[in-house]
């Protein structure tokens, strides 16, 4: 079974289903509360006051579906990457849709969807950022709480009477009409109140602050290109092959990464970790002429590395890794981030080049993740 196959089949979860569920609800609400449903249905005497709670109900069922998919997810263990796309974007359509509903009958102002919206709008653009840098910004209470008193105004908002014509001394009268809008301002204030504090997270990742440190962003990619072992352990074992590292500027950074996923011992070896090219040359059997005509970080050493490697320890494939990781070391043709990399079979010895940006760090991270794609490539051409 491939694997779109089965990505496919993991699509259709329950929790899953009531989202997408959620969302085909949205234009019932709408429906709901600005068509002249009644009257379609021959129920001249049904009120406006009866169709707005008609649809304040619905709404209402459809927010609960929210705590019931993602219980769902979390209990039988089946939360999707699909599922934490759809999840909010669900909610966000049902919330939209129902203050532009609101707007249309003039019970509430424009001024109040701006803020909401742009709210939206703005942290759905860093997210995206934060994303392609490989943070994720975790969720606050605020964010929660605003969802939550969100929902509840829209609610209030639904059934409450406009009183969009009479002055606001007459309509504070209305005990319904002066709770909806104590609900609704502290609905804005926390809106408003978690956009600072998600920016505040992440003014590092949209540029508003220079980080004097990049731990926790390593801290993340390591953890992203350990998620990236289990997946080449996972195929190493389907196909029945060992592995074997050579690395040099990664320093056993790609072994250590490996290591982590349990039961790694079935399909690896180990690494030769040849920092210097009497390690390269003694151990790998990088010719000496290679070494000085070439230089440690070519195309020849990273295929005699690999080669070397997997010789060595006697295994199905090898990969060897040997670059300049900065912030020194460069050399002519040769900038900081430059990296080799060497691949090795029984059948085929190929090599890759790489011009990695970032700090010292950051190229010995890009290089780890590049080695498993390179295994994972490898795996499936040969398979």
């Amino acid at each position: 079974m491939s694997d779109v196959q089965k990505n496919n089949e993991t699509i259709w979860t329950p929790s899953n289903v009531i989202t997408i569920t959620r969302i085909l609800l949205v234009p019932v609400f709408v429906a709901a509360l600005l068509c002249p449903w009644p009257e379609w249905l021959g129920l001249p005497d049904f009120g406006d006051q009866w169709k707005r709670i008609v649809a304040a109900a619905i709404f209402v069922l459809i927010s609960g579906t929210d705590w019931l998919d993602g219980f769902l997810a979390r209990k039988y263990d089946q939360v999707t990457d699909f599922g934490k796309f759809m999840d909010p974007l669900a909610d966000k359509i049902l919330v939209t849709a129902a203050l532009i509903a609101l707007v249309e009958l003039d019970a509430l102002p424009t001024w109040v969807v701006l803020i909401i919206l742009a709210r939206e709008f703005i942290v759905s653009g860093v997210r995206m950022m934060a994303a392609t840098k490989g943070v994720v910004i975790a969720a606050s209470w605020l964010g929660k709480s605003k969802t939550v008193s969100q929902m509840i105004a829209i609610v209030l908002f639904t059934i409450k009477d406009s009183h969009a014509d009479i002055p606001i001394s007459q309509a504070m009268a209305d005990p319904l009409w002066l709770f909806s809008w104590i609900v609704m301002i502290v609905a804005i204030v926390l809106t408003i109140a978690s956009l600072i504090d998600y920016l505040y997270k992440a003014r590092v990742v949209i540029g508003l602050v220079k980080s004097d440190s990049e731990k926790e962003r390593l801290v993340k990619t390591i953890s992203d290109a350990e998620d990236c072992a289990v997946e080449v352990v996972s195929k190493l074992e389907e196909r029945g092959w060992t592995l074997a590292t050579a690395e040099s500027l990664t320093g056993g950074l790609i072994g250590s990464c490996i290591t982590s996923v349990p039961g790694s011992s079935v399909v690896y070896k180990g690494a030769v970790v040849s920092y210097v090219n009497e390690v390269k040359h003694g151990l790998l059997g990088v010719g000496e002429d290679v070494l000085d005509s070439d230089g440690a970080v070519s195309e020849k050493c990273a295929l005699q590395m690999a080669e070397g490697a997997r010789k060595a320890l006697n295994t199905d494939i090898a990969v060897s890794v040997t670059g300049i990781a900065g912030p020194g070391g460069e050399e002519p043709g040769k900038p900081v981030g430059t990296v080799w990399m060497g691949v090795s079979t029984e059948k085929c010895l190929k090599a890759h080049m790489f011009m990695f940006e970032g700090s010292r760090q950051e190229v010995r991270v890009q290089t780890v993740s590049a080695a498993f794609d390179a295994i994972l490539e490898t795996i499936q051409v040969e398979s």
